[in-house]
């Protein structure tokens, strides 16, 4: 059998090197296996304003970077090959991991911390403008606009949350949806609905982000009635899309309990899966607050909770090996 590690990290966000930063300082000398996205979704954001200690904005992939050097700098090793998780075995400890490159990783503990991935149009124009107009969290981006345009495209609760935020921050919020009723909750809708700086667009799609080129902005967006077919541009500063958030737990192949929406459950209070030894930070198990704080918050509370674990393991076996004598 290859080496048994202590900890596992699966994923390298806020969460994942946040856990690494505190396994390392017990001295667990973890691994964390990076994936394809070292830093996760920060590494796509621009200016990030809303992480405390940074009292002027920090660029997404320098805090990443720095929660990096510091996972270092605490014990861990990182593994930063292209590579992914393929599958596992959480039916047994210590606990398998097998990456797509054929390598197997064996641990007593393992946090998934591997987050969840907006979901995205699909335009090259919005790739283009990613970070610079065009973005998938409200909450995080929506203070670059103040007093501008906004649209969102979407029609379920996110996307009426996200209007809903956009408003008290924007002078006109446009809500694009491709259907001419909302899937929001009836309370959302009616929230939405009587929010005097949002209007909708209805039975309409967006086909194109509009932009300038240096420096990089959204000025609007082409959108398509797809009851008429009707072309029209719609002038804007920002497009949130709002259109969901998607776990990326496909490789564990339902090795841990989810939610409905396949979020990783974990006993409240805690980031305890439903397999003993296996812990989830981060927003693979956070489908409502989805910031990097509190995903760093749960990295911290896995390492600890792991920290916990081991120790109470070498204790029994411990104090099991002395009452054998």
């Amino acid at each position: 059998m290859s080496t048994v590690h202590d900890i596992l990290i699966i994923g390298s966000g806020a969460a994942g090197y946040t856990a690494a930063i505190y396994a390392g300082r017990a001295n667990r000398k973890p691994v964390l296996l990076s994936g394809l996205q070292h830093g996760g979704q920060l590494t796509i954001t621009t200016e990030v304003e809303n992480f405390p200690g940074f009292g002027e904005p920090i660029m997404g992939p320098e805090l990443m970077d720095r929660m990096k050097q510091q996972a270092i700098r605490s014990g861990a090793t990182l593994i930063e090959d292209l590579i992914l998780v393929d599958r596992v075995d959480f039916t047994r400890r210590p606990f398998t991991v097998w990456t797509d490159d054929g390598r197997e990783w064996n641990a007593r503990v393992v946090i998934v911390a591997t987050g969840a991935s907006a979901k995205w149009i699909g335009l090259p124009s919005e790739q283009k403008f990613m970070g610079h107009g065009v973005s998938a969290c409200a909450t995080c981006d929506g203070p670059f606009y103040r007093n501008r345009k906004a649209v969102v495209v979407g029609g379920g609760d996110t996307a009426m949350e996200e209007a809903n935020y956009l408003t008290q921050l924007c002078s006109e919020v446009v809500v694009v949806h491709r259907r001419d009723t909302l899937r929001a909750s009836k309370a959302m809708q009616d929230r939405a609905m009587r929010n005097p700086k949002i209007r909708f667009v209805w039975d309409s799609e967006v086909t194109e982000v509009l932009g300038a080129e240096a420096p990089p902005k959204v000025t609007g967006v082409r959108l398509r009635d797809l009851k008429t077919g009707a072309v029209t541009e719609l002038a804007t500063d920002a497009l949130f899309v709002a259109i969901g958030h998607e776990p990326n737990t496909g490789f564990l192949h339902d090795a841990l309990a989810t939610d409905d929406r396949g979020y990783l459950t974990v006993e409240p209070g805690t980031t305890r899966t439903s397999v003993h030894g296996v812990l989830a930070a981060g927003d693979v198990a956070d489908p409502f607050y989805r910031q990097a704080v509190t995903a760093a918050g749960m990295g911290c509370m896995a390492a600890i909770e792991a920290e916990h674990l081991l120790q109470h393991e070498a204790h029994l076996a411990v104090t099991g090996a002395a009452a054998g004598h």
